[in-house]
């Protein structure tokens, strides 16, 4: 189901709960909702439907990719960029980045995987983690 895009910077500014896999139609819902907006948008924090958990889903070569409970466990290559956002309203604004990272996260089976970003993927995952950490640009 397609969500509404919160703008509540309090809201999004909550640090979101661990995800369960109880927590799977949030994921399908997020999904479809980054799907219904592919035009503006690359990555989505399921706190931005309005669902408090530490849920994302982005597009890595033009496949959606949901991770739950994501976390970043290294980041090489710090850069400044300027980063706009679905939520948020006004210009883009400047932000610190990494060009490499290895993120940590699970499935919708719950099984943990780790694996190495970089480039524009690592970008949006570390946009998308700072908005489950209650983190605005």
């Amino acid at each position: 189901m397609i969500r509404e895009i919160i703008h509540d910077p309090i809201i999004l500014s909550i640090k979101s709960k661990d995800a369960t896999e109880d927590d799977i139609q949030t994921a399908k819902d997020l999904a479809e909702t980054l799907e219904h907006h592919k035009d503006g948008c690359v990555g989505m924090a399921a706190n931005m439907i309005g669902v408090s958990k530490r849920i994302i889903a982005f597009y890595d070569d033009k496949k959606i990719v949901t991770m739950f409970n994501p976390e970043i466990t290294q980041k090489n290559q710090p850069y400044e960029t300027k980063e706009g956002c679905l939520s948020l309203l006004g210009e883009p604004r400047s932000v610190t980045r990494y060009k490499s990272i290895r993120v940590r996260y699970q499935d919708r089976y719950m099984k943990s995987h780790e694996k190495r970003y970089s480039g524009f993927a690592a970008q949006i995952i570390q946009h998308e983690v700072d908005h489950c950490s209650g983190i605005l640009i």
